[in-house]
C-alpha cells in the first residue's frame, strides 16, 4: 500500500538562481551563480522545496511545488526591463546560436591582416617570429574566455557590449576614456581599410580578367573605392547583428579557401634564388629594436575581433538552465581553430616561399610580383575574387558596432526606434564617411603595427584587468597574479608597439600597399 506521506527524491539545486534581463523580443537571460551563492547557506528561489520541506505535504501539493521549481529554474528573477535593447542592431535578434557565434568570430578573426603576417617574420626570423606568433595566439584565446566568461557575471546585468563591461570594470566614466576609442578606432580604422584593400583588390581583379581589351578607358582606384563602398552600403542595410549570419559564413569560407589557395600557390612554386632567412639587418640598433617592435605590433594587429565577442555572445537567448555562454565557447572554439589552420600556414609558408624578400605589403603581393607569369589567370583572379567576397563580408560585422553607437544615440533621445529611413540614413553616412577617410588617408591599410599597438590592449591587456576587478579572485594568489601580470604586459606592449610604428612610419617611410596595381 502506498504510504501517506512519501519522501521524494529532489536533485539538489546546482547553483543558485540568479537575477535575468526579460528583453523586449522575450528572451531572458540568467546569470552564472556567484561564488556567495553556492554556498550552502545562501538562500535560493528554491531552497525551500527540498524533501525535508515537501515530506509532510500531500502528493498533489508535492507536484506543483515540483513544477514551481523546474520553472523558477529555468526562469530564475526577473529584473528591470530596458527596452531599448529590442531596437539596437546587435540586441534586436536574441536567436543566435553555436553555429552563428562560429561564423561571426571566423569572419572577424581571420581576413587581410593575416597577409601581412610574413613581412613580420622578415625583421624577426623563424624562431622569434614563430615564438611570438604561438604566445599571441594563446593569448588572445585566454582573454577571450574570460570575455566570454564575463559576459553574464554581475546577477540581473548582461553586457552586451564591450565599452558597457569596461564601464563595470573601470568605472562609468573612465570605462568610457579606456575602452571607447580603441573599439572604436579599431572598427572604423578597418572597416576603412578594408575600402582600400577591396577597391585596389577590385581593379586588378577587373585588369586579370579584362586583360588588354579594357585598357582603353579603365576606372582609376578612387573610383574602385567608390564601388566597393557602394556594395558595402547595400549589403549593410541587413537590419541586426542575427541577419548578417549568412554574410559572415561567406566570410569565413571565403578567407579560408583564398588563404590556403596563397600559402598553397606560394610555396609550390620555385623560391626566388637570392632568397634568405636572416632577419633584415639595418643601419643601427636602434632602427633594429624599432624595426621588431612594428613586426610585433604586425603580429598583435593579426588577433583583432575581441571588440566584437560580447557583441556576438549579445545575439544569444540565455537561461539558467541554458546560459549563452556555453554555445559561445563552443563557436569560438571552432572558430579560432581555423583561424590557426590559416594564420599559421599562410605565415610559415609565406615566409619559407619569400624569406626576408616579402614584399610590404604581405603574401599576396608577394605571389603576383615573383608568379604572376606562372600561375593561370583564372586561379588568380579567383584569388583576387575571393579577398574582395571577404572584405564586404568582414565590413559588415566590424561596421556593426557603430551603427549601433548611432542608433543607440537617435533612440535613447527619441524614445522611439530608427525608422527604416533614418537607419539607412546613418549606415550610408557611414559608409561615404569611411570612403572619404580612406581617400584623404589611403596609407591607411598599411599601418598593421601602429593599428596593433595602439588597439593591442582591447584583446591583451583590458579583460585580464576586468577579470580582477569583476570576479575578484583571492588576493595574491595565483590567479591574481597571472592576470596583473598578463594586463601589464599587454599595456607596455602596447606603448612599446605603438611607438615602433610610428617611428616605422616616420623613419622609414613605410607606406605598406597590399596590392600595388601595375
Amino acid at each position: 500500500e502506498r504510504p501517506e506521506t512519501e519522501l521524494i527524491s529532489i536533485p539538489a539545486t546546482p547553483r543558485a538562481s540568479t537575477p535575468e534581463i526579460l528583453t523586449p523580443s522575450g528572451q531572458r537571460s540568467p546569470r552564472p551563480a556567484s561564488k556567495e551563492a553556492k554556498s550552502s547557506t545562501g538562500w535560493t528561489p528554491t531552497s525551500f522545496i527540498s524533501p525535508r520541506f515537501l515530506s509532510p505535504i500531500g502528493t498533489p501539493m508535492k507536484r506543483v511545488l515540483i513544477n514551481m521549481k523546474g520553472y523558477l529554474e529555468e526562469v530564475g528573477h526577473l529584473t528591470k526591463l530596458n527596452p531599448q535593447d529590442a531596437w539596437l542592431p546587435i540586441t534586436e535578434s536574441r536567436n543566435g546560436n553555436a553555429h552563428y557565434a562560429a561564423f561571426h568570430n571566423l569572419n572577424a578573426g581571420v581576413g587581410f591582416q593575416a597577409l601581412v603576417l610574413p613581412v613580420a617574420f622578415a625583421f624577426l626570423g623563424w624562431s622569434w617570429g614563430i615564438l611570438s606568433l604561438t604566445i599571441a595566439y594563446f593569448w588572445q584565446l585566454y582573454t577571450l574566455w574570460i570575455l566570454v566568461q564575463l559576459h553574464e557575471a554581475v546577477p540581473g546585468k548582461r553586457y552586451n557590449r564591450y565599452v558597457e563591461l569596461a564601464q563595470a570594470a573601470f568605472g562609468e566614466r573612465l570605462g568610457v576614456w579606456l575602452a571607447l576609442f580603441p573599439t572604436v578606432y579599431l572598427s572604423a580604422g578597418t572597416a576603412t581599410a578594408l575600402i582600400l584593400i577591396g577597391g585596389e583588390t577590385m581593379k586588378l581583379f577587373f585588369q586579370i580578367v579584362c586583360g588588354p581589351l579594357c585598357s582603353s578607358n579603365p576606372l582609376t582606384t578612387v573610383e574602385w573605392y567608390l564601388v566597393f563602398t557602394s556594395l558595402c552600403i547595400v549589403l549593410s542595410q541587413l537590419p541586426n547583428l542575427n541577419s548578417i549570419a549568412g554574410l559572415s559564413l561567406i566570410g569565413a569560407v571565403t578567407a579560408i579557401t583564398y588563404s590556403t589557395m596563397v600559402w598553397v600557390l606560394s610555396v609550390s612554386q620555385q623560391r626566388p634564388p637570392s632568397i634568405s632567412y636572416q632577419p633584415l639587418s639595418l643601419p643601427s640598433f636602434s632602427a633594429s629594436v624599432f624595426s621588431v617592435m612594428n613586426a610585433l605590433g604586425i603580429v598583435a594587429f593579426a588577433f583583432r575581433g575581441h571588440n566584437l565577442v560580447l557583441e556576438i555572445q549579445a545575439t544569444m537567448p540565455s537561461t539558467f538552465k541554458h546560459p549563452a555562454h556555453v554555445p559561445m565557447w563552443r563557436g569560438a572554439k571552432v572558430a579560432y581553430f581555423f583561424i590557426a589552420m590559416c594564420i599559421f600556414p599562410v605565415t610559415i609558408g609565406g615566409f619559407w616561399a619569400y624569406g626576408n624578400l616579402m614584399p610590404s605589403g604581405g603574401i599576396l603581393n608577394a605571389l603576383f610580383a615573383f608568379h604572376s607569369h606562372d600561375i593561370p589567370r583564372g586561379l588568380l583572379a579567383m584569388t583576387f575574387l575571393l579577398v574582395v567576397f571577404n572584405c564586404l563580408s568582414s565590413f559588415q560585422i566590424y561596421s556593426m558596432p557603430v551603427f549601433d553607437s548611432f542608433e543607440a544615440g537617435y533612440t535613447s533621445r527619441t524614445n522611439r526606434p530608427c525608422s527604416i529611413w533614418v537607419r539607412s540614413g546613418f549606415r550610408v553616412f557611414y559608409g561615404f564617411i569611411s570612403f572619404f577617410i580612406g581617400v584623404a588617408l589611403p596609407f591607411l591599410s598599411s599601418l598593421a603595427g601602429l593599428l596593433g599597438g595602439l588597439t593591442l590592449p582591447v584583446t591583451f591587456a583590458y579583460p585580464c584587468f576586468m577579470w580582477v576587478l569583476i570576479k575578484k579572485p583571492t588576493k595574491y594568489s595565483f590567479n591574481w597574479y597571472f592576470n596583473w601580470v598578463l594586463g601589464w604586459l599587454g599595456i607596455a606592449f602596447s606603448l612599446a608597439l605603438s611607438i615602433g610604428g610610428i617611428w616605422s612610419m616616420v623613419n622609414s617611410g613605410l607606406k605598406l600597399k597590399f596590392f600595388k596595381p601595375n
